[in-house]
């Protein structure tokens, strides 16, 4: 009897063990939505395998609807592995305490010897239209992207607002939320919107159509540097597959896929941690 009691409670105590952990099927990636999603996840393809190659399992992209449903998603396990703006991961690390940053990226604009992680929020009109100032753009119709999109949103309602001394519904005669930083631009461009609250690097982002963005428009604002976005990990996965995942964009360098490097148009994958993202967190 007692052997049968042990047998017994050495069965169960290996079942809590086991499910203390999870090892999905397949990794779940998902991102927040800053520019062409089908870009973006196309770009991301030399990544997705490698992280297979690493873990011996499908990489399955979980395409978003908005920056809150990609925490949702994380937050409920239906995503493994996300790319999220800075104040989402505030927002999501809040709900659940076991999500965790690890890795962003550093980049190194044109004629620029050092490499950087951070960005801005930056509030954007058409050069040469009729509203070249902050004070022209009283009573405009302004946009914002995504309600946890942290240049997008959460700076302009609190550091700029701080600024001008009011609520941005207040100052602008209407505040309308885009969906994507790509979008904000589109809009401006297409004279649906008068001004538009984004992130520096959309702006300044290279490629096909995008080189003359800086040409196009008229910075009237910029907020202090922004740590650029985080990749995260949520809770539970165990932690030999964390340790591979964490690997495939750390180790050699956080380089070592040039293929990579050069579709996301970055030099490196550079560590992070939640304090790094203490700033956004300490906004009022």
């Amino acid at each position: 009897m007692p052997r049968v009691l042990l047998l017994c409670f050495l069965l169960s105590l290996t079942s809590v063990q086991a499910a203390e952990c999870e090892r999905p099927a397949r990794l779940h990636f998902s991102l927040v939505p800053q520019s062409d999603l089908q870009k973006d996840v196309e770009s991301l393809k030399p990544l997705f395998a490698d992280l297979q190659a690493a873990l011996g399992i499908p990489v399955e992209v979980v395409m978003p609807t908005s920056y809150g449903a990609v925490i949702e998603d994380l937050i409920s396990g239906a995503v493994d592995l996300a790319r999220l703006g800075p104040a989402a991961y505030v927002s999501a690390k809040k709900q659940d305490p076991g999500i965790s940053a690890f890795a962003t990226v550093s980049r190194r604009a044109p004629g620029q010897r050092e490499e950087d992680t951070f960005y801005h929020s930056i509030l954007i009109v058409r050069k040469g239209g009729p509203y070249q100032t902050i004070t022209a753009l009283r009573g405009k119709k302004v946009a914002l992207v995504d309600p946890d999109s942290t240049s997008g949103a959460l700076i302009p309602r609190h550091v700029f607002a701080r600024e001008i001394r009011m609520p941005l519904e207040k100052y602008f005669g209407q505040v309308v939320y885009s969906g994507a930083h790509d979008q904000s631009i589109a809009n401006l461009k297409k004279d649906k919107i008068d001004a538009a609250f984004i992130s520096s690097s959309t702006l300044n982002m290279p490629g096909e159509n995008m080189r003359t963005k800086a040409d196009d428009f008229l910075t009237l604002w910029r907020s202090a540097a922004i740590p650029r976005n985080p990749f995260v990990l949520r809770s539970g996965l165990c932690a030999d597959i964390r340790k591979k995942i964490i690997g495939v964009f750390l180790d050699s360098g956080g380089n070592a896929n040039e293929n990579l490097m050069r579709k996301l148009n970055v030099t490196r994958f550079v560590p992070v941690s939640d304090k790094d993202y203490q700033i956004v967190r300490d906004l009022p």
